[in-house]
Formats: C-alpha cells, sequence, structure tokens
C-alpha cells in the first residue's frame, strides 16, 4: 500500500506546497485554479522524482522548525553588524579571514542546508566543500578570531543539524 502511495504522490509535502504557491500566485482561489494548481502539484514531482535523493532518515522536523528560527534571528543580527562594520570601518580596517571548518556531518542534506546557512547569514560565504565533505572552507568578512568563527559555526549550526538529522 505505502509503495503504491509513494508511486502516486512520491513527495507529498511538495505536492501540497505547489498548491498553495499556485493559488498565490493566481490571487484568486476559483475551483478551477485549486484543481490546476493539484494537478501540478501532483504531476511536478511525479515527473522529476527519479532525479530526488533519498529521503534522510531520522529527520526532525520539530527542530528543523527551531533552526529555522534561530537562523532567521542570526540573519537579522548578522545584518546590523555588516552595516556597522561597512560604515565605521575602513577597507584597511578589515580582517577577512580564510577558515576550514571540520564536518562532523555525513549527510548531504545537512551539509547542504550548513553551507546555505552560512552562506545566508551576512559576513560569511561557504567558499568551498572539500572532496571526501569533511570540510568547509568559510569566509569571513571581518574577524579578529578566525577560530571562534569555526567553533561559532559548529556550535551553532552543525551541533543543531546532527540533532535534526539524526
Amino acid at each position: 500500500m505505502k509503495r503504491a502511495f509513494y508511486w502516486l504522490l512520491p513527495h507529498p509535502l511538495l505536492t501540497v506546497l505547489l498548491t498553495v504557491v499556485w493559488l498565490l500566485l493566481q490571487g484568486t482561489t476559483s475551483p478551477g485554479m485549486a484543481v490546476f494548481g493539484l494537478i501540478l502539484g501532483v504531476l511536478i514531482p511525479w515527473i522529476t522524482a527519479a532525479w530526488w535523493p533519498e529521503t534522510p532518515r531520522g529527520f526532525r522536523p520539530l527542530r528543523m522548525l527551531i533552526y529555522i528560527v534561530i537562523v532567521l534571528w542570526d540573519i537579522m543580527v548578522a545584518n546590523i553588524q555588516v552595516a556597522w562594520i561597512v560604515l565605521t570601518k575602513p577597507n584597511s580596517k578589515l580582517r577577512p579571514a580564510w577558515v576550514v571548518v571540520p564536518l562532523d556531518l555525513r549527510q548531504p542534506e545537512a551539509i547542504t542546508i550548513l553551507a546555505g546557512t552560512v552562506t545566508l547569514t551576512p559576513g560569511t560565504v561557504s567558499a568551498d566543500l572539500s572532496n571526501e565533505g569533511h570540510s568547509l572552507l568559510v569566509h569571513a568578512l571581518h574577524t579578529d578570531d578566525p577560530d571562534a568563527v569555526r567553533d561559532d559555526i559548529k556550535h551553532r549550526y552543525e551541533r543543531r543539524l546532527k540533532e535534526i538529522f539524526t
């Protein structure tokens, strides 16, 4: 039964999301648009299912919601910090640094989320992932202590992602 359901709806949450986004983009919620959105929501995941990676085992959605709130807060705080740095420090006073962050994460989805989180946070950019996926190269706009940047990424983000993707 589960296999038959998967064949029909390989990604049910994506189906719902696509349907809702379609209705929001239309600006109207007529029955015809809802049905068409549902058709798109079923067809798009079904057609692209062959290229999707396997669903990660042990994923904890509630912890992911907490992680998202933390990241959104960090993005707001980092925006203010970067604005302050740009407004108060001349370029000659900036101390950019390359930081190698050794990774304990092994799931590709978790590593991708970590790299995206680092890049989304103003002042840092994920630049490279080692061939084995054991370390992430991060560029920091301004830091007096590159080790603190590494430790902050590991403690604030990677530790939580390890709890999410157990």
